[in-house]
């Protein structure tokens, strides 16, 4: 089993949605990109400035645990846009092609579903530990303010499975994505 990916950075849907995708895709690669960038940055600087200084900054460990969270749920939506979840595909692979688009438009739908109500139980977790007026000790900004990544990461998430249910509904192809193509090699 292959996927064939699309030569562009673009999106292949149509009008607003293919900007709506294109926006995502470019803020999911930013937020990963900065984030793996910033954690790496500042544990350098921590291990220097114990080395160097003798003195370890202060924060360090805040800031990975905000930046780790921001990585994760970034990186949830950045999967669904390139078709890297997990899944099982036993009775996915031997459906023809009409049956293999209707399946992923029904396990897209699905799981954008989930994603949202996921999105909505983030929001008021959130809300409760706003609520109990927590810090962080070093930063001394509101622990809830750590979370905020959770239901923006899995609201992308959700865009995009959504997103690739449109796309299987106006392709005749089967997308795992918007971006991935389902296929086989000849080989």
């Amino acid at each position: 089993m292959s996927e064939h990916r699309p030569s562009e950075r673009g999106s292949s849907l149509p009008g607003i949605l293919g900007w709506v995708d294109t926006w995502l895709g470019r803020a999911e690669a930013l937020m990963l990109g900065a984030g793996v960038l910033l954690m790496a940055f500042n544990t350098v600087a921590n291990v220097v400035g114990r080395f160097l200084f003798q003195n370890s900054l202060f924060f360090t460990e805040e800031v990975n645990r905000i930046l780790i969270v921001m990585i994760t749920f970034a990186g949830i939506g950045y999967a669904a846009r390139h078709g890297r979840h997990i899944r099982m595909s036993a009775l996915f692979d031997v459906l023809p092609a009409t049956g293999r688009r209707w399946l992923m438009m029904f396990i897209a739908l699905g799981t954008s579903l989930v994603m949202f109500a996921l999105t909505w139980f983030a929001v008021r977790y959130i809300g409760s530990v706003a609520d109990s007026g927590r810090i962080l000790p070093a930063l001394q900004i509101p622990v809830w303010w750590i979370f905020l990544w959770v239901p923006l990461g899995l609201a992308v998430t959700g865009i995009q499975y959504l997103l690739t249910a449109l796309k299987n509904l106006m392709s005749r192809d089967v997308y795992l994505s918007t971006q991935v193509q389902d296929g086989y090699d000849d080989d």
